[in-house]
């Protein structure tokens, strides 16, 4: 089954306020999908928010992935809304910068790495689960990153969290085979983001995709899922 987004359904995009979470919040609403943004920085938020709501429904809920009750609060909204077809874990840290190489990696950087990239979405899908599970059809995308997969010098704490999140995704979607929720893990590349500005300071803008064209792909990439996990480079997907 294929599932595409249409006026009435319901999103939920953590890390909503910039970048790749907002370009895909700008995708869902213009066709009518209320999302539901989170974000820790509440002026970028409420910014992001009013310029989103211009073109279509939106809910933005302030508040740190990495603190339970805000999983809670944006679950919530949806619950008022009735339904949810769409969750996705955009929301990341990069722990902190300049990247340290392994032998620099300190345990409190590690624990944050993981409690935001890795036990933040754990604990989403833990409560939006019984949602999602309500919908015909429904979809689970973790924002994952190249990082996760190849050894690049300084990325080590950070890839290690994407590697984690990518293999609780896979395990994820064995476990819940046979419902209608599906499991997709996109890895956007290298984008024109905060983030990226901020881990590759001298990184050429000009070589680095917009967001905007990979919140495109993700979104089609979502329309054209034929299976229940799946593993894209929205890089190498050509937006319509």
């Amino acid at each position: 089954m294929t599932q595409w987004f249409e006026a009435g359904h319901v999103a939920i995009v953590t890390g909503g306020s910039c970048g790749l979470g907002k370009a895909l919040a700008r995708e869902l609403v213009t066709r009518g999908v209320h999302t539901i943004i989170g974000g820790r920085r509440h002026a970028v938020l409420e910014a992001a928010a009013d310029e989103l709501g211009r073109l279509g429904p939106v809910t933005a809920i302030a508040g740190d992935v990495a603190e339970k009750h805000h999983a809670h609060a944006l679950v919530a909204v949806a619950r008022k809304l009735g339904r949810l077809d769409l969750l996705v874990n955009n929301a990341s840290t990069l722990g902190e910068t300049p990247l340290p190489r392994i032998d620099e990696l300190s345990q409190t950087t590690f624990d944050e790495l993981f409690t935001v990239n890795v036990f933040a979405p754990i604990h989403l899908i833990q409560h939006a689960l019984p949602l999602l599970a309500l919908q015909d059809l429904a979809t689970i995308v973790n924002i994952t990153s190249d990082a996760g997969v190849e050894a690049y010098p300084g990325w080590g704490g950070y890839g290690a969290s994407k590697a984690a999140l990518e293999h609780i995704s896979r395990v994820l979607a064995t476990e819940i085979e046979g419902t209608n929720v599906r499991v997709l893990v996109a890895d956007p590349g290298d984008m024109n983001t905060e983030m990226h500005r901020a881990a590759i300071p001298d990184a050429d803008v000009t070589q680095l995709r917009d967001p905007a064209a990979s919140a495109r792909a993700l979104v089609q990439a979502i329309a054209g899922m034929k299976t229940p996990f799946e593993r894209l480079r929205l890089a190498e997907l050509v937006p319509a």
